[in-house]
């Protein structure tokens, strides 16, 4: 039996909170509307996304003395996910808190991540973290690390790939340094500008960002096409349905699962987008997405 892929995932792992206003936004008021909470962060649910593929993961991340981070404790263990985390008793387990209109846009956003900043480099430094970095086939990571945990990380990942999801256009910026030292970044168009200081045309963002010395990238656009790019190709492909906030995590963890399998970039890639679709809120799946999912990626069936 052929053994299974090994990642070590390095990031955001906290409580999501995406509070809905019912009807029109009125600013400096009581809004009525919804609030739901659960488990996120870029790398848990890119290496979640990958595990279910086959994918042999584990996380190293922060978190505080809080009851969400027993939320998180059962939601890292329940995804079959090895925890290398570490419990700051003192301090307060990051969130994210977004605000949404009735037709989805972002209202306001609070991220509660001083946690990463004040500790993760620290942490990676751990004994136990380089023999897990040794052991892994890959390590996956967000940018959610302070620049010199990124710079730490790829300095003890020499010889094996490194994939990053960017998070948003602050934080990707704090890629540039060590940009060369990626296998693969995952962003979305604002993101991949930042690490290249210009606002590039859409046909121009991958020369810039091969020219910057990144060797490889996934880059989401709205309703547009996924642009795709390593040494050997770069090519766009058009998901039959947007690559929603959220589901670019997905897409994420499923195209670096398939490469690990030894799949092109452009084969990992449409596995990606066909992961993206599944991962609509489980409000609003329906089996017509599944449908979709299925006639852009046959193997779609065995992904879901």
């Amino acid at each position: 039996m052929m053994k299974s892929p090994t990642i070590l995932a390095v990031g955001g792992a906290y409580v999501e909170r995406r509070g809905q206003v019912s009807g029109a936004f009125v600013p400096a008021a009581s809004n009525p509307g919804t609030m739901r909470e659960e488990v996120g962060g870029a790398v848990f649910n890119a290496l979640r996304c990958a595990v279910r593929r086959g994918v042999s993961g584990s996380l190293l991340s922060v978190r505080g003395g809080d009851v969400l981070a027993d939320t998180l404790s059962r939601a890292i263990a329940a995804a079959g996910i090895a925890d290398l985390s570490v419990v700051f008793l003192d301090r307060t387990t990051p969130s994210n808190t977004v605000l949404i209109d009735g037709d989805g846009a972002l209202i306001a956003g609070l991220a509660d991540m001083a946690l990463y900043d004040l500790a993760l480099a620290k942490q990676i430094r751990r004994a136990k973290v380089r023999e897990a970095i040794g052991t892994a086939d890959a390590v996956l990571c967000d940018a959610n690390l302070p620049p010199t945990a990124l710079e730490r990380l790829v300095a003890l990942a020499v010889g094996k790939p490194v994939f990053v999801l960017a998070v948003s256009p602050d934080k990707a910026a704090r890629l540039t340094p060590v940009l060369g030292s990626f296998a693969m970044v995952f962003m979305d168009r604002r993101e991949a500008i930042a690490p290249v200081g210009i606002d590039a045309a859409e046909q121009d963002v991958i020369d810039c960002l091969r020219r910057a010395g990144l060797k490889g990238g996934v880059v989401t656009a709205d309703d547009g096409p996924v642009l795709g790019f390593d040494e050997a190709d770069a090519f766009s492909i058009l998901p039959p349905k947007k690559v929603a906030d959220g589901a670019a995590d997905a897409l994420a963890g499923a195209t670096v699962a398939a490469l690990l399998r030894g799949l092109t970039l452009r084969t990992a890639l449409r596995d990606g987008v066909a992961a993206a679709m599944l991962a609509v809120e489980s409000a609003t799946f329906t089996s017509a997405i599944f449908a979709e999912a299925l006639a852009f990626v046959p193997e779609a069936r065995d992904l879901a």
